[in-house]
């Protein structure tokens, strides 16, 4: 799985969007929180806020994959990277950058939304418990072995189990198959196809 696609010349719908409240996972606070874990068929999964003073060479790395780039189109230097992250770790953003690690290894990286406070809601209707999510797989090698399902999987349940969470909202391109793929293995169903400024996508759901 190769992740979702930024928004370009909209960039800031991903990482800059307009204020709200952080989605909240069960015994976690946000930003800042405690971190969640569970386990996995993959193994141990943690889910922890990103800082960007410890995560960004890494996460910088990530996006300047072309696997990577070609759908968030976030390659370039460091800077490029901290610019997508700086608005959503502003205070009231509604939306909120993970990591992910598993095992104690850094393998993907995530955004949690509320769907309502997000420009998504303006292309299908939007209810006060949606909550939107992104996914991309870091590593070359951690890709094409369902591992984004597994993690999907994990991460729907947790978010599902949370109070104020009725239903995830993903919006993945269309031309992303193995995203595709992992979202209808996590249980998520696409119900209609989205034109968004910057591609096609599948709006899939799963509540």
């Amino acid at each position: 799985m190769q992740g979702q696609p930024a928004h370009p010349a909209a960039r800031h719908g991903r990482a800059g969007r307009p204020g709200g409240h952080p989605v909240r996972l069960r015994g976690h606070r946000q930003p800042g929180g405690g971190p969640v874990r569970t386990a996995t068929p993959a193994g141990e999964f943690e889910l922890r806020p990103v800082r960007p003073d410890r995560d960004l060479a890494l996460l910088t790395g990530w996006m300047n994959d072309p696997a990577v780039s070609r759908y968030w189109e976030l390659a370039g230097p460091p800077e490029t990277t901290a610019a997508h992250l700086a608005p959503q770790l502003a205070p009231g953003s509604h939306s909120t950058p993970y990591l992910g690690l598993l095992d104690g290894a850094p393998v993907s990286y995530w955004e949690l939304y509320r769907a309502e406070a997000d420009r998504l809601a303006g292309y299908y209707r939007a209810e006060p418990g949606d909550t939107g999510l992104h996914l991309l797989i870091g590593p070359p090698e951690h890709r094409g072995r369902g591992l984004g399902a597994v993690l999907l999987t994990a991460v729907a349940d947790a978010l599902l189990a949370a109070p104020g969470c009725e239903r995830l909202v993903a919006e993945p391109d269309l031309g992303n198959a193995p995203s595709l793929r992992a979202f209808e293995r996590a249980g998520f169903a696409a119900v209609a196809e989205l034109d968004l400024p910057e591609k096609r996508a599948a709006l899939m759901l799963r509540q």
